[in-house]
């Protein structure tokens, strides 16, 4: 069986839209490249390049509601007709083989994980600023202005949700976030409650 301390973690990465967390997640994949990341399951088709259970778990709608029946996911949605999820097995198998995992997710689907998998550790992404949040979505030249003050408004109302988070980091600079990131991992791995069973272990052999 494996022990706590042999485990992996579930790392929980979410924050506001234009927070830059796909950035800080790329960013991660170089310079932690043994974090393993989470693969969502999907029913759109796949895209030009796009491989099996590397970029997405594909399914068929009917697939996709079974494993929502069969209680598969630890968190899902629908976005445009169709559904994305994060299958649990995938996270279980990952965690059990000692390896650690990040899931890149929005504010509400974090909260969703967060009811189904608590021992995980949840990391909110903060703008320095929201005048600092305003200018990289208007940089994106995707939105209207009104979509603009929308997203702003969200963005407020998802930072007061930060208390039900473990850490913040502050993305000013990636380099630096992801440094952070890397930190409090490192960090959670140290924790006196992982290591204990193997410490119990240990003073057993000295019976």
């Amino acid at each position: 069986m494996t022990s706590n301390a042999d485990k992996g973690l579930l790392i929980v990465l979410s924050g506001p839209s234009g927070v830059g967390k796909g950035t800080v997640c790329s960013m991660l994949r170089k310079l932690a490249p043994e974090l393993v990341y989470s693969v969502s399951a999907t029913t759109r088709y796949p895209r030009a390049g796009e491989t099996e259970g590397i970029n997405y778990f594909f399914k068929s709608k009917e697939q996709f509601r079974s494993m929502i029946e069969r209680d598969e996911l630890l968190e899902y949605a629908e976005y445009v007709g169709n559904y994305y999820g994060t299958p649990r097995s995938f996270v279980n198998e990952t965690i059990q083989a000692g390896k650690d995992i990040i899931l890149e997710i929005e504010v509400q689907g974090a909260m969703k994980v967060k009811e189904r998998f608590p021992e995980g550790v949840f990391v909110f992404l903060m703008p320095p600023s929201l005048g600092e949040l305003k200018n990289r979505i208007v940089n994106r030249g995707t939105e209207t202005d009104d979509s603009i003050r929308n997203r702003l408004s969200v963005a407020a109302d998802e930072i007061r949700l930060l208390e039900h988070y473990d850490y913040a980091v502050v993305n000013d600079r990636v380099e630096m976030a992801c440094e952070r990131i890397k930190s409090i991992i490192t960090a959670e791995h140290c924790k006196r409650e992982r290591i204990l069973p193997y410490v119990k272990s240990l003073l057993e052999e000295v019976r």
